[in-house]
């Protein structure tokens, strides 16, 4: 992402680059076992509608998102989307845990994909991609464009964009 300019309230006003791998930590999640199973907590659901409020705030328009089977990580892709126009998640079982290639699953699907799962996998994803030493909190968020990682946001920083968005729903 290249900042540009600020619109009238002083808010920094993106210019969104192409080709844009966003990768979301689910949100938190409920204790217990299976683990596969485990739910979002209302915190965690918050967060993940503010993620994509946030990125609908940041003028992004996914191309498509996948993500892992498991509960949180589906629940957390499904309520993003949400806030981006209902866009369809696809699960995808090698977003469930372990090493991914993220480049190659978005291979081939637009220009901004949003792949929706767990760490540490997630942040290894960006430092293979990027290089970066990141660790991404419960539904914390990044952006890795050509090996650049061009956004790091942490939840607080997602709820912070999103909130004129969410208080007009």
């Amino acid at each position: 992402m290249r900042v540009h300019d600020c619109d009238a309230g002083g808010v920094l006003a993106p210019d969104i680059v192409r080709d844009v791998i966003w990768l979301l930590r689910h949100g938190e999640a409920a204790d217990g076992s299976p683990d596969a199973e485990r739910p979002l907590t209302p915190k965690g659901e918050g967060q993940s509608r503010a993620a994509g409020a946030a990125l609908a705030e940041l003028g992004v328009e996914l191309d498509a998102c996948l993500a892992s089977p498991k509960v949180r990580a589906a629940e957390t892709a499904r309520l993003a989307c949400d806030q981006l126009d209902g866009l369809e998640v696809q699960l995808e079982q090698k977003l469930a845990g372990g090493p991914f290639d993220a480049e190659s699953l978005a291979a081939g699907l637009g220009d901004h994909v949003l792949l929706v799962g767990h760490d540490p996998d997630f942040s290894m994803a960006v430092h293979r991609m990027t290089g970066a030493q990141v660790r991404l909190k419960k539904g914390g968020l990044a952006g890795v464009h050509k090996g650049e990682l061009v956004v790091l946001l942490r939840p607080d920083e997602l709820a912070a964009l999103a909130a004129s968005r969410l208080q007009q729903l």
